[in-house]
Parts: structure tokens; sequence; C-alpha cells
């Protein structure tokens, strides 16, 4: 016949009592799961809450630790500026070419028209190729970067950008609203102040003081 306690010097210890504490202090399980419940020292009921979400140059935005984003008055400058670069010669060269040229976009035939979208295309994609900057960007203090590292858009990036902003114009009935639409969408976009040809090549123009 087996008794509940264990005949002395036999070896064998006592079963615990689970609710009993322990002799070093560790507080005894929880009936549910073997867990610690909320208030005793565990996790929350529902597991670790995400931290709340941040807004502005911290770790977790792109833009930390890079220039501030370009002034929109400063990016309107620089196209003007590089629109006079490349049309003033161009429209020269074109006026001999074709008997004259009207500097005035709805004055222009699809031929000149064509002609001078190739050309700022080529312009402007060698430029924030290779450096980051047209002559107006350049004039103005301001550059163009890669949105998660703030690198030069080189390679595919720039050219992308170049041609989503260029090259639509050429297109028949529909092509120059969508240029327009392009252009102006940085004054209501948040928080990166992107045209869609931003958005499509992933850059974002920076101060470059």
């Amino acid at each position: 016949m087996s008794t509940d306690q264990p005949r002395p010097g036999s070896g064998e210890e006592p079963p615990e009592e689970p609710f009993q504490q322990k002799p070093d202090g560790t507080p005894p399980p929880s009936s549910a799961g073997g867990e610690p419940g909320p208030g005793a020292g565990g996790e929350p009921p529902y597991g670790r809450m995400p931290p709340p979400p941040t807004y502005g140059h911290t770790e977790t935005d792109p833009l930390a630790g890079m220039p501030p984003l370009a002034n929109r008055f400063k990016r309107l400058v620089a196209r003007i500026i590089d629109a006079l670069i490349v049309g003033i010669p161009l429209g020269i060269i074109l006026g001999f070419a074709f008997g004259g040229y009207d500097y005035n976009r709805a004055g222009r035939s699809f031929w000149q028209e064509l002609i001078y979208a190739l050309v700022y295309f080529g312009y402007d994609g060698y430029m924030l190729t290779t450096r980051g900057q047209t002559f107006g960007k350049q004039f103005m203090k301001i550059r163009v970067a890669m949105l998660d590292n703030g690198a030069l858009p080189a390679g595919q990036p720039g050219w992308i950008r170049a041609a989503v902003y260029a090259l639509p114009p050429i297109v028949p009935c529909c092509g120059s609203l969508f240029w327009l639409i392009n252009v102006l969408w940085l004054l209501w976009d948040k928080p990166y102040q992107q045209a869609l040809h931003d958005k499509t090549a992933k850059t974002v123009v920076v101060s470059a003081e």
C-alpha cells in the first residue's frame, strides 16, 4: 500500500504544489496556460503594441539626414532657365531649317515640337544622370536625389525622370494635358513635394546649398 509522502531516506522529493511559491521567490504560474497575466510582469494580453507612426525627418523617414526639400519657386525658375538654354539656340537652328520657329508651344509644328522634346529630353537626362543637376538647377542651388538614399539618379532613374517630363507633350490631344498635371502635382503632393516624373523615377528635389 503506497502513501502520498516518501519515506525518510528514500531520496525522493515531495511533489510541488502547483500554487505554492517556490523558495527562491519565483511566483507560481497562472492557471491559464502557464503564462503570467497582465500586471504580473509579463507582456500585455494581446502582445506588444507597435510604436506610433512618426512624421518628419526621423530615422524612419527616407529624407532623414538629407538636405531640406527644394523650394517650389526655385524649381519653377530652374525649369524656365533650362527651357531658355535649350529653346533659344534650338529656335535659331530650327528657324533656318523650317523658315521660322514659334517660341510659343501652341504655334509650333509637330516636327518642331518633336525635335524640341527630344533635345530637351537628351539635355535633361544627361545632366541628371551625370551631375544630378541641370544648369538651371545648379544656378538655383537645388539638385535631384534618389528618395531612398539621396544618391545621384545615375542611369535608368535619371532617364526615366527626363522622359516623363519632356516627352508627353508630343503625344497628340492628351499629351499637353498630362504635362500640365505632371508639373502642377508637386503643389499638393505630400510629404515629398514630388511631381509625377519624380514619383515615376522615385526621386526628390532637395537643396544643394
